[in-house]
Parts: C-alpha cells; sequence; structure tokens
C-alpha cells in the first residue's frame, strides 16, 4: 500500500496557512451556547447560568443579546469571570502561542501543548487578552457580517443585478475571456437563435450596448452572471475580513452562512466552497443548522441529513477550521423559516430534540469533521418570536436532558480535541460537486422550470443516502479538489447528474482511472460542457476514449417503460453503442444499460439510470443496492454493521466510531475487517466494553466509540 493512500498530507495543505496551523496547535474545541438575559434577572443570576453551563461541559459564549440592565460588555464579562470564553472561537481567538510568547511567560520552550493550555501563566495571560477585547467591542464584530465600505453587486438570488453595476461586468468578463472573439465563443454566438440580431458581438462596446439583448435560451452567459455576482460576495467578505484583521489579527473572522447547504446555491449567486477559500487565511467556515430552518428541501428529514449538511462544509473547507457556530439546541414546534402546516406532506415545524436527538446531532458533527458548535440557545427567549423553543434549558431555566448529555459530548470532545483535530475520514467513495454544473442547471430553470435548479442538490442526496445506508465511508471531493490533485485519494468516484460536465477534467478522470480508480457517471450525465455546448460524445472524443462507449441519445422511461433486470426504471435511459467498454447490465429490450471500460488499473462505467435522484427518495432499497454495487465493484467495505448508520474518523492511535440508532433500541455488532483493535472505549461514559459483545444504542439516539489500535 502507498505510504499516503489517502492523499492526507495533501487534503492538510489545500487550505493551509498561518492561521489554520495556529487552530491546529491549539486545537480549540469551543462548545458554546447563546445566553439571553431575561427581564428581571440579577447578577447574580447571570453567574449562576455561566456556572450552571461550565458545570455540564459548556466552555464558550456563542452569542448574547442585550436588555436596558445587560450590556454585552458587562455579559461578557461575567462569562469571562465564570470561566466561559466569551465568543464562538473559544480558545481559537487565543494570543498565538508563539516561542517568544512563552519565554516573555518564562514557559520552556518544550512544553507540551497540552501543558500549555493548562499552564496557569498561560491562562492568565489569555484572560488578560480576552479582557481587553472585550472592553475594545461593545457589540462582536466576528460574525462574518462586518459593514465596512465597500462598492459592489448586491447578494441577490439569481442572475439578475441593477444597470448601475453593468460597468463591473464588462470589467469581469474582460478579465475571463481574453478577446470578443473568445467570449462570442463563450456565449455561442455562432449558433442559431443565440445572438442578438443574430450579430455576434464586435467590440467590447457593442458588448456593453447589447449584452442586456441576450434571451434566457443562452446557459453560458447567464451563469456568468451568476459567476459575477458569485465572486463580487466573496470579494466583499474578503474586504470584510480584511477590515476585521486591521482591528485584531488574532480574533477568527467567520462566513458561511445562515441558511441550509440544501439550497441550489448556483442559482442564488453563491459559491459556499469559494467562500470557505476565503477563510483559509482569517478564520471559520461554517453553517448554520436548525431543524426547522434549514431542511426543507430534504422534506425535514433528520439524521441522515445533519451529517450530509455539516460534512459538505466540511468537505469544501478541506483541512480548513469548520464548524456549525449555530444549531439547533431545543424543541421546535411554532417558529421556523416557513409557516407551520401541520397538514401538508412536508411539515414545517414540530420536532423532538430530546437527549437522543441531541446526541445524533452533535456526534454527527464531529464525525463529520466539525470542531465546535454554536447552540441556539441557552435560555429561551420569554416573549414572541421563538418564546419557549430552542432552548437547552427547560420553560422554568432547568437544565433538561439533551443539555446535560450536550454537556457530557462537549466534556468528551475537549477531553479529545487533540485525537480529533489529528483525525481525518477515510473515504472509499467521492461525491462529485460543481458549482459550474449546477450553475448549467440554474440556467436551464431560468425559464418556468424552476424545479430544474434542485436535480443536483436532490441527486446528491440520493447517492449520499445509499452510501449511508450502506455503511460506505465517503466524501464530497469538488471540481476544484480534482484540478489540485486529490482525485487519487477515493478508491471511486460517482458524478451524480453532471448534466455540464468540465471538459477540462476529462483527462483527469483519465488518468484517475488508467491509475486504478473506478469513475461511475449516471443520468443525465455529459449532456453539455460547462459553456452549454452539446458534449462531444461520438467515436473518437474523450468522452468515449473514457467510457468506452458512445452516447447517441437520451430517452426518457415514461411512455416506453425500461427496466434493469427485476427493477422498474422511471427517468432518463440512454441509447449507448459499446465501442471498447463490455455492458454489465441490459435494459429489458437488450440494449445496454450499464458499461464497464477498463483503462489500466480502473475502470470507467456509465450507469444508465437516473439512480442517483431516484435514491432522493425514502425507501428506494433496489435502486439503493444497484447504486452501492455498480460504485463499489469488487471494492470491500472496510466495515459494517447491520441496523446502524457509521460514520469513522481515523487517527493515529486510535479510530473513532459514531454509531446513529434512526429507530428502536436495539443492540448491533460493528465489524471491522479492514482495521485491527485492541480495545473499545465508550467515549461519553468512559466504560471499557468487550469487543466479542453486541453494541447497544438507545431509541433514535447515538453512540460515540473509540477503538484503540
Amino acid at each position: 500500500m502507498k505510504p499516503d493512500p489517502f492523499l492526507t498530507e495533501l487534503y492538510d495543505r489545500l487550505h493551509d496557512s498561518p492561521m489554520q496551523r495556529k487552530f491546529r496547535r491549539i486545537a480549540p474545541m469551543p462548545f458554546g451556547i447563546v445566553f439571553l438575559p431575561h427581564p428581571g434577572m440579577t447578577e447574580d443570576d447571570v453567574r449562576t447560568h455561566f456556572r450552571l453551563a461550565r458545570e455540564l461541559g459548556f466552555n464558550a459564549m456563542k452569542q448574547t443579546m442585550e436588555n436596558p440592565l445587560f450590556p454585552v460588555r458587562r455579559i461578557r464579562q461575567i462569562a469571562l469571570e465564570e470561566g466561559i470564553i466569551p465568543w464562538w472561537y473559544g480558545e481559537g481567538g487565543w494570543d498565538e502561542i508563539t516561542d517568544g510568547l512563552m519565554e516573555k511567560l518564562g514557559i520552556a520552550p518544550d512544553t507540551p501543548i497540552q501543558t500549555l493550555r493548562r499552564h496557569p501563566k498561560m491562562l492568565a495571560h489569555q484572560a488578560a487578552v480576552l479582557r481587553a477585547r472585550i472592553d475594545r467591542e461593545e457589540v462582536s464584530t466576528t460574525t462574518g457580517k462586518n459593514d465596512a465600505p465597500w462598492e459592489g453587486v448586491p447578494h441577490s438570488v439569481g442572475p439578475e443585478f441593477d444597470k448601475q453595476f453593468d460597468h463591473r461586468f464588462l470589467e469581469w468578463l474582460q478579465r475571463h475571456y481574453p478577446s470578443i472573439e473568445a467570449l462570442n465563443l463563450a456565449w455561442n454566438m455562432h449558433h442559431i437563435g443565440i445572438a442578438p440580431d443574430q450579430r455576434p458581438f464586435t467590440d467590447w462596446a457593442d458588448v456593453g450596448t447589447r449584452w442586456r439583448d441576450m434571451k434566457k435560451n443562452e446557459y453560458r452567459h447567464l451563469r456568468d452572471q451568476l459567476r459575477f455576482k458569485a465572486d463580487e460576495y466573496i470579494a466583499h467578505i474578503r474586504h470584510s475580513a480584511a477590515a476585521h484583521r486591521q482591528n485584531d489579527a488574532q480574533v477568527p473572522f467567520r462566513a458561511g452562512g445562515e441558511m441550509g447547504l440544501f439550497l441550489p446555491f448556483a442559482a442564488r449567486a453563491t459559491d459556499m466552497e469559494g467562500i470557505a477559500e476565503a477563510m483559509t487565511e482569517v478564520g471559520s467556515f461554517y453553517p448554520s443548522i436548525h431543524l426547522a430552518w434549514h431542511l426543507e428541501e430534504v422534506n425535514y428529514e433528520v439524521p441522515r441529513m445533519i451529517y450530509m449538511q455539516a460534512s459538505i462544509a466540511a468537505d469544501w473547507f478541506k483541512g480548513g477550521w469548520s464548524a456549525t457556530w449555530e444549531s439547533t439546541g431545543g424543541p421546535q414546534q411554532f417558529s421556523g423559516g416557513k409557516a407551520w402546516n401541520p397538514d401538508s406532506a412536508k411539515q414545517t415545524a414540530g420536532f423532538t430534540v430530546d437527549a437522543g436527538t441531541i446526541t445524533q446531532l452533535l456526534l454527527s458533527y464531529l464525525a463529520a469533521g466539525f470542531k465546535g458548535v454554536g447552540l441556539w440557545c441557552w435560555n429561551a427567549r420569554t416573549a414572541g418570536w421563538e418564546a419557549g423553543e430552542y432552548a437547552m434549558l427547560d420553560r422554568n431555566d432547568q437544565p433538561t436532558e439533551r443539555a446535560i448529555r450536550a454537556g457530557q459530548i462537549a466534556k468528551a470532545a475537549d477531553r479529545y480535541r487533540d485525537e480529533l483535530w489529528q483525525a481525518r475520514k477515510e473515504p472509499i467513495v467521492g461525491v462529485y460537486q460543481d458549482w459550474d454544473n449546477e450553475a448549467i442547471w440554474a440556467a436551464l430553470a431560468n425559464v418556468n422550470r424552476d424545479k430544474f435548479k434542485f436535480e443536483p442538490i436532490h441527486a446528491r442526496v440520493g447517492v449520499s443516502r445509499a452510501l449511508i445506508n450502506a455503511n460506505v465511508p465517503w466524501e464530497h471531493v469538488t471540481a476544484t479538489d480534482l484540478r489540485r490533485g486529490l482525485a487519487a485519494r477515493y478508491r471511486a468516484i460517482y458524478l451524480p447528474r453532471i448534466l455540464a460536465l468540465n471538459t477540462d477534467l476529462l483527462p483527469i478522470f483519465l488518468n484517475y482511472v488508467r491509475g486504478g480508480g473506478r469513475l461511475v457517471l449516471d443520468l443525465p450525465g455529459a449532456w453539455f460542457d460547462a459553456f452549454g455546448r452539446l458534449l462531444p460524445t461520438g467515436e473518437g472524443s474523450d468522452f468515449e476514449q473514457l467510457f468506452g462507449v458512445t452516447l447517441n441519445d437520451f430517452q426518457y422511461a415514461r411512455n416506453v417503460p425500461r427496466s434493469i433486470g427485476d427493477l422498474s426504471i422511471k427517468g432518463f435511459v440512454a441509447d449507448l453503442t459499446l465501442t471498447a467498454a463490455a455492458a454489465i447490465a441490459r435494459y429489458d429490450n437488450g440494449k445496454p444499460a450499464i458499461t464497464e471500460n477498463h483503462l489500466g488499473n480502473g475502470s470507467a462505467i456509465l450507469l444508465g439510470c437516473e439512480a442517483s435522484h431516484t435514491c432522493f427518495a425514502l425507501g428506494q432499497s433496489a435502486m439503493e443496492k444497484l447504486l452501492i454495487d455498480t460504485t463499489l465493484g469488487a471494492i470491500p467495505r472496510p466495515y459494517a454493521c447491520s441496523g446502524a448508520l457509521v460514520y469513522r474518523l481515523a487517527a493515529l492511535d486510535a479510530d473513532h466510531y459514531f454509531l446513529i440508532n434512526d429507530g428502536a433500541a436495539k443492540s448491533v455488532r460493528l465489524e471491522t475487517p479492514a482495521y485491527s483493535y485492541s480495545g473499545v472505549l465508550d467515549v461519553l461514559t468512559n466504560v471499557k466494553l468487550d469487543n466479542n459483545e453486541p453494541i447497544t444504542l438507545d431509541p433514535h439516539s447515538a453512540r460515540w466509540l473509540r477503538l484503540v489500535r
């Protein structure tokens, strides 16, 4: 086996910076709360709350709000005095621990970081730093929403923007296209029915005059409008981060979103991976994760979707500090992103958050790669919107079972913080995601076909669901990751509903397959390139060289039913001609349905149905099996656990397994044929388990095991 089979060194370099190295050394693990001062509270009451939070295991205050008696500054002071770091970033906002600082404090330079973090002189110094920061700040400026002066395009959904920003768009076009002819080619001006007045642009002045006459039947210019707006928003974030850093370079900046990650971001002129990239030098990338706010696009399903949402955030920021700096803390019944509608098939409210649910949430976050959490909220609002909901405490401000359990998890995460910061996923499958593909889907949706913008997201969810249900370790891999050389990290790469395939990736995929990778493309894949032109799929094309077939036509199994074996197929099918590939399955009409082309040490597979999109819906066990069997082929699964969802993080001395139970209480067995372990520890109870005994799981809950190498 190669010495670094998962390319961990490259993974860690993708978002490396002095700031990220500071985080990796200190290994902050903030489990923060949002404290709300209630009417009539005294200072003793406030202190009692913080003492209770600290006793349970919470070590940070993600956020607070002020009332006339308690300004934010005073609440922060009290929190710090009671041992709670009063910002979301916890120890991530410490002064960097340099040799110079250690010399100044009279601490030996070879003192281990584990000792440094608890050294009285270091703690006193860092507390003084935090106190000074409180004195400088009336209100926190570390939320990623700085109002630093900036001139740019308003951040809004869709490709449209006001004409006052046309000059910026023209500047953007000139940076991306070296000539007018390059723009004409990119915008398909030589194809029928595209160019305004049937005339390609003659110069940049002509572009400025006529570009708004482009029709919505041309997809690349819509993609460019979306990309332009996304780039402008990222520039705004970088501008805000720079202004923030000038104020205090040691304080982490954060950006991401108060929005769910199942939204069609390209259609919203947003590039979340680009926002994560912008955090490399300055701080942390995050999503908010609230059950009633951020799961609408996945029908408010919980356990699997929580992991998917956390995982894509961590995967967009590979090697960087990601976490959910605002997460559900308690039950929700009335308040959420949409109006309450209990009779709807898609109920928009009504969630139990008990000890089991909070365990599912927090352990899924850790399993996905998050290092920390901010819980909204510690104590509930007392009037109006969200009153009595979302809180860790009950309506009488008493600690609940969920608060106690969350505190146990916080303590355990702190205990293993160095190991968790060192730990990495070891994925077998990479689930491919590309902003350009989603932008072309969004362009299709721009003419009264709104559903199309959700198609790639639903497909990504579908393949992820199948992999989770089958206990197959996986990770999102982006076009950016592949261009940076990460393909060989994955034994298989799955391309779900990649309607628009960037042609510069075809040589990367070809080399990946020849090197031993297994590439799987489902339908409707490779319809377009990233310019909205039909991708060449005939004999002699790059596509044909890779997949060993010519893709002659896309068909649709509606008026003419199709099946593969006993599995009835709905949606896209294809007419294929074998050139170098073999048919490993055929449609009921005898034509090739699943093809495999062996190249070098690997193979490229065309899966002739919309397998990933079908698996978006619950209960598609037959299609899930087809997807998994096709994706893995002869690749062995490194672990299995019938009856539970299992996620694994690998560290040097031990592996961490997170078992999620989405049902009644049960006993399961975790099988690990690829690994050898000497002992098993239940992390939350700190009790050693018998390797040979079944593992008991509470209903609708989760369990965290540490298996020692």
